[in-house]
Order: structure tokens, then C-alpha cells, then sequence
């Protein structure tokens, strides 16, 4: 099941789950809302969809040629259909005027409540809070319907899982359900109507999965994620007034927006191409020269925004892992495989010339070497999970360390290996599985078997597995595979890194 999750899951860009959940969602909502089995007239939906997605995207359309930018599709359509679900739909010109004013906020927002081109707020909590101070409309989470919460569940699980958050969204519901239960009881109500409240009538399922988890207000690394999960959890459920403030989704979430601001990169990341090389057939490494210097961690990932003509459904934007390290001379690098049909994104950044500017929205990311550079490590990647290693093991290099890493490099393709010569430069360990033989291998390499990875071999080559800490890159399949062998090789504390859509 979980193989079978990793590699549907994998071939969907993130933008395109999201919105194709929430599409599904509210086709849900109007199809119950005909048969009366939810609160909101089908009428008033069928009224109020429209206008909040075309505000939406006539907003973020005029911001980004303000701005000179293309539009970003898919994330005007999601802030267009996330105010849809907050906002009270309504057949009257006041109620539609106050969703198009909600959804031209949202859209707005990206580009003028935004530092050195990056939004701090998410579009769609910021747009719909100003109506709480209005007299049009105002913010009802009429999503949060017992009905629909079996879909708004999958579909939270879904994202949560592509996105590797469901940590974030689990540490998240149980704090706030925690405190919202508790309060019911304390109030006289019983066990059955405080979970009735918190988990059937309340957006506490939707705001985890659809709203908390928007990558760009999130912070980097997972310690300040599952903190901020506790603080917005805390904002959520714990009632409040301070002056005209008082507890609200909108604004837990919105403060959440503000403390991760301040742990993310600030600006939007601009650089320019410098060098396209071909590692390895079909495997190629871009190196960039950003425009401001640019701090980050060996093993973190970017994320590439690519506007190009005739898109296909996997959109314009898609994460990298970094592969050079972070003192490589200011420079940035990424590196990736392209199949025989490559999708219309990796077609427009193989075709980009040097000088092309490209911008990047952040980086994330956990995949990194512990900072205790006495503990013995095993990296083992599958294929293009190479990538991180190379950053890591040329940075731990340069440092001079003198970290026991040992690389189990496992492919199945007979060409010369990528990144051999910068891997052979660390002076690492370096086994291979695969179909090569010792001759093809760089001097010092060790040939652990031409198939795939055989665990009694590694077992044999690296007999402390149970005492190194390992790290485990790759497609999802491969990793999966691999996590089993080496589990069943005594290795206990295993990190994955899945390299998704690819």
C-alpha cells in the first residue's frame, strides 16, 4: 500500500494534489448541499464559487504583470477555492461582493504585503480575516460540516503525506482537539458532543491539511514546524480577547504566518544560470549564481519556478535537492534526470540559455548530517538520491570533519556514474551495486554486487550497521526497498529523503 502511495502520490505535483483536492471537495459540498444533507444553499454555492476563484486569479494576474512575473496558476485557483470554503456563500450582491473583495485581498496580497518578492501571509487567512472588521460578508468555515468531513479527511491525508507534513498536521490536531475537549468538558458537555464538535462541525481537519501546511509560511527545518504547529494550535483553541482580538482560526493562523517569517528565507531567491553540464546520460547538473548571497544546509532542498509556454499538468514550479555545498563559491547547483519524454517543466529549464534568470521561492528541508561529527554514518542512495551525498560529503570534506561515513551508492544503470570524480575527491568509502565491475569503478570504489543490493553483502562490506546512523535517498520504491533491507540488517536510525515527481 505504502509503495503503491509513494508512486502515485510522486508522479503529482504538489500544487496540482491540492487543487484537485479542493476541486473535489467542493464538488462534494454542492452535490450534498442538493439533497439537503449540508447547511449552505446549492444555489449559494454554485454563486459563490465562481466569484471567489475569478477575483482570485484576476487579482494575482494583475499583481504578477505589475510586477512584471507571469501568474502562477494553480495557486490563484487554491486561493480562489480556500476563500470559497471560509467566506459564507450567498446569492446577494452585498455577500458575492464581500467573497470577490475576500479573494481580491487574497490574490493581492502576494505582491503588496510581500518582502523583496516573497508573501508573508497565507493569501487566502488574510483575505478573509479583513471581513471579519467589515459589514459585507464574514468568515463562517461552513467546510466544517459533519458530511464532508470523511472527503476533507482523505484529502488532508493525502497532502499531508506528498508533502512529508503529516507530522506538522497530526502534532497540530492533537494539541488543538486536546484543548478544545477539554473546554467542552469543562463546560458541562459530554465526551461524545466534545469530540462531535471538534472533529464533525469544526474546519480543525481542513485548516491542518489544506491551510496550515502552505509551504511557503512554513519554516525550514522540522523542530520550528511542529513548534509553530503547537503555537497555532494553542492560538486555535484557547479562547481569547486582547482589545478588538479575539480567538479566531484566521488569526492563529495568520500569527503562525508572521513567527515563521522570520526562520524562512525573507526574499523571494533570484540567480542566474552560469553552467549546464551532461553528468551521465540523461543526468544533468545546473549550477546557478544567486543574486544575493544565499544560506543553507548540505542536504536541504530549493524550489525552481519555471514560467513557461504550454505547461503541462505538473505545473511550472518543482523542488531540487542542492547538490553542491554550501561553500561552493556562492554557487547553487541542482541536478536531475530526464526521461526520453521529459515533462514540459524540465524541457524549459534544459532549454534555458546562460545569463536566463530563474527565481526560487525557498529552501527546506531535515536531510541533514548530524552535528556530532563523531558518529559513524551510512549513506546509501538509490540513483539520482546521490544528489545530497555529493553536497554533504564535499562539504564535511572542505570542513575537514573527519566524520566515519561510509556511501553505499545503488543504481541500476550501466553507464558511468555520475559525480564519480567529486565523490572519489572526499577520500569516502564508496561501495557500488550495480551492474559494473570493478574496473569501471573509479580507483578505491568497492563493488558490492552487479544487482541490486544485496543485505548479506552489506552486512559482510559494512559489519556495524546497527551502530551507524543511516541515511537513505531516492525514489520513493527504491527507498521503501531499501529501508526493508537495511532494517533487516540491523540498522536501527534510518533519515529517508524521497525524490518525488521525478
Amino acid at each position: 500500500m505504502k509503495r503503491w502511495l509513494d508512486r502515485t502520490l510522486g508522479a503529482i505535483v504538489m500544487y496540482t494534489l491540492v487543487l484537485a483536492s479542493l476541486v473535489i471537495v467542493a464538488i462534494a459540498a454542492i452535490v450534498l448541499a442538493f439533497v439537503d444533507l449540508v447547511s449552505p444553499d446549492p444555489f449559494a454555492l454554485l454563486a459563490s464559487l465562481p466569484t471567489a476563484v475569478a477575483f482570485s486569479y484576476g487579482a494575482s494576474w494583475v499583481g504578477a504583470r505589475i510586477v512584471r512575473q507571469r501568474p502562477h496558476l494553480e495557486s490563484s485557483l487554491i486561493t480562489g477555492l480556500l476563500v470559497f470554503f471560509i467566506m459564507a456563500p450567498s446569492m446577494q450582491l452585498t455577500g458575492l461582493l464581500a467573497i470577490a473583495l475576500a479573494s481580491t485581498v487574497a490574490g493581492a496580497s502576494k505582491f503588496v504585503i510581500a518582502f523583496r518578492g516573497r508573501h508573508i501571509f497565507n493569501p487566502a487567512a488574510l483575505g478573509a480575516y479583513v471581513f471579519i472588521f467589515a459589514p459585507l460578508g464574514f468568515p463562517t468555515w461552513w467546510v466544517g460540516t459533519p458530511l464532508l468531513q470523511p472527503v476533507i479527511a482523505v484529502a488532508a491525508f493525502l497532502i499531508l503525506y506528498r508533502t512529508q507534513r503529516l507530522d506538522l498536521g497530526l502534532v497540530f490536531v492533537v494539541f488543538a482537539a486536546s484543548i478544545r475537549i477539554a473546554f467542552t468538558l469543562n463546560d458541562g458537555g459530554s465526551l461524545t458532543d466534545a469530540l462531535s464538535f471538534t472533529f464533525a462541525s469544526s474546519p480543525l481537519v481542513f485548516f491542518a491539511g489544506f491551510m496550515l501546511s502552505e509551504p511557503l509560511t512554513l519554516p525550514p527545518r522540522r523542530w520550528q514546524r511542529l513548534s509553530l504547529a503547537v503555537i497555532v494550535a494553542l492560538l486555535f483553541a484557547i479562547p481569547f480577547q486582547i482589545g478588538p482580538l479575539y480567538s479566531d482560526p484566521l488569526l492563529a493562523l495568520l500569527a503562525g504566518n508572521l513567527i515563521a517569517f522570520f526562520f524562512t528565507q525573507r526574499r523571494t531567491i533570484r540567480m542566474s544560470l552560469v553552467e549546464k553540464a551532461e553528468l551521465a546520460p540523461g543526468t544533468w547538473e545546473l549550477t546557478f549564481a544567486p543574486h544575493r548571497s544565499l544560506s543553507f544546509r548540505a542536504g536541504q532542498y530549493i524550489e525552481l519556478s519555471i514560467p513557461h509556454a504550454a505547461a503541462d499538468f505538473r505545473g511550472v514550479r518543482r523542488y531540487f535537492t542542492i547538490s553542491s555545498p554550501p561553500d561552493a563559491g556562492g554557487m547553487v547547483a541542482v541536478t536531475f534526470t530526464t526521461p526520453e519524454k521529459p515533462s514540459s517543466f524540465k524541457a524549459a529549464l534544459l532549454a534555458l540559455p546562460r545569463g536566463a534568470q530563474v527565481n526560487a521561492t525557498g529552501i527546506w528541508g531535515d536531510f541533514v548530517l548530524p552535528r556530532n561529527t563523531a558518529e559513524p554514518l551510512l549513506l546509501v542512495a538509490g540513483g539520482i538520491g546521490v544528489t545530497p551525498f555529493v553536497s554533504q560529503l564535499a562539504h564535511t570534506h572542505r570542513e575537514a570533519e573527519g566524520r566515519d561515513i561510509v556511501l553505499v551508492y545503488a543504481t541500476s544503470r550501466s553507464e558511468p556514474l555520475p559525480f564519480s570524480q567529486p565523490l572519489s575527491a572526499t577520500d569516502t568509502r564508496v561501495i557500488v551495486f550495480g551492474p559494473h565491475s570493478v574496473a569501471t569503478l573509479p580507483q578505491g570504489w568497492e563493488l558490492g554486487g552487479e544487482g541490486r543490493m544485496d543485505g548479506n553483502a552489506l552486512s559482510e562490506l559494512v559489519p556495524d550497521i546497527a551502530n551507524r546512523r543511516v541515511y537513505l535517498s531516492g525514489p520513493p520504491a527504491l527507498v521503501n526497498d531499501l529501508k526493508a533491507t537495511l532494517r533487516a540488517n540491523g540498522a536501527r536510525r534510518i533519515h529517508t529523503d524521497y525524490f518525488s515527481g521525478y
